[in-house]
């Protein structure tokens, strides 16, 4: 029978490998640079294998800058509400990052991740051209 440090051990690992499967991205641009977290689905899986990718992005509602990707992700499961530093999906190639707190209309965004340095640099009005890349 395992005693109780094993089993913590065991766990404990479960949770570390996890943690080191997070994968990160780069988003960079003439306004600087910001780091994301990726949520593990398809739609980031498939993301991934794009990268690094350059996208052209305009503001849009002064909530959020909006850009197409090459080629369209998958569906995964849609949200209704966004935080600021969402990275979501409105259509299947429609790159987003909210730089506001708010909500959107049925069908949702598909969440991509979070950014984890200052998103506020994108809250500018005009479009802006980045660059999007794995952090390894």
């Amino acid at each position: 029978m395992p005693n109780r440090f094993s089993i913590a051990f065991v766990i404990t690992i479960g949770f570390i490998g996890a943690a080191m499967a997070q994968e990160r991205i780069l988003i960079s641009s003439d306004w600087g640079k910001v780091s994301a977290e990726l949520v593990d689905n398809d739609a980031t899986r498939s993301l991934i294998r794009m990268l690094p990718l350059i996208i052209e992005m305009r503001d849009h509602l002064r909530q959020e800058k909006t850009g197409n990707l090459p080629s369209p992700l998958p569906a995964v499961e849609r949200q209704l509400d966004f935080s600021t530093g969402t990275l979501g999906l409105w259509s299947s190639n429609q790159f987003v990052i909210y730089y506001r707190n708010g909500r959107v209309p049925q069908p949702g965004i598909i969440m991509l991740g979070q950014v984890t340095g200052d998103v506020s640099i994108f809250d500018r009005p005009g479009p802006v051209t980045v660059r999007v890349e794995r952090i390894k």
